[in-house]
């Protein structure tokens, strides 16, 4: 192989293994607000970003999320690897509705937080006992993880006069 190509090739293979190709969680992010951090005269301003999402699967709940962004020239460029501190808050918003079933740990949103190695993901959960979501966030990478992360809680509520909650149990497994 000449080296052109194999570079092509192990350039393909590492964004690959990293996520960069894998399909997105169902779920969109909404952008809420930025509040600036640090100042920088000729680039972007480092800051915090709040954004919203939906779970995909689970109606009637929303997780907001606060993620600091680089600015400067690489953040200008979108090159920067973004740090891994996130938090997270979930809430019930409605009645819950589950649309289909899943699995324990399954991604509910997951974005890049570098150009290749570095991903954020939220995942759901299920504590059956207390009929409780449990909401994790995380950042990995390829060649070693972060253990920074946050968790939020949705216990199912009766919401209005709907009656029954459904259990998270029959629902994720």
């Amino acid at each position: 192989m000449g080296m052109p190509l194999r570079r092509w090739v192990l350039a393909a293979l590492a964004l690959t293994l990293s996520g960069g190709l894998l399909s997105p969680a169902a779920a969109q992010e909404d952008l809420i607000f930025r509040k600036s951090t640090v100042w920088k005269m000729l680039t972007p301003n480092d800051k915090l970003a709040v954004y919203g999402v939906d779970d995909p699967i689970v109606e009637g709940v929303a997780c907001h999320y606060t993620v600091p962004e680089k600015g400067g020239v690489s953040g200008m460029f979108g090159v920067a690897e973004e740090v891994s501190e996130v938090s997270l808050a979930c809430r019930q918003i409605g009645p819950i509705k589950f649309k289909e079933k899943a699995g324990q740990g399954d991604v509910v949103f997951r974005e890049r937080r570098s150009l290749i190695w570095k991903k954020m993901q939220i995942v759901r959960g299920c504590d059956a006992k207390r009929n409780v979501l449990v909401y994790l966030v995380y950042t990995d990478k390829l060649i070693d993880g972060s253990p920074q992360n946050s968790t939020s809680t949705v216990p199912i509520m009766p919401w209005g006069a709907s009656g029954e909650t459904p259990k998270c149990s029959e629902w994720i497994r």
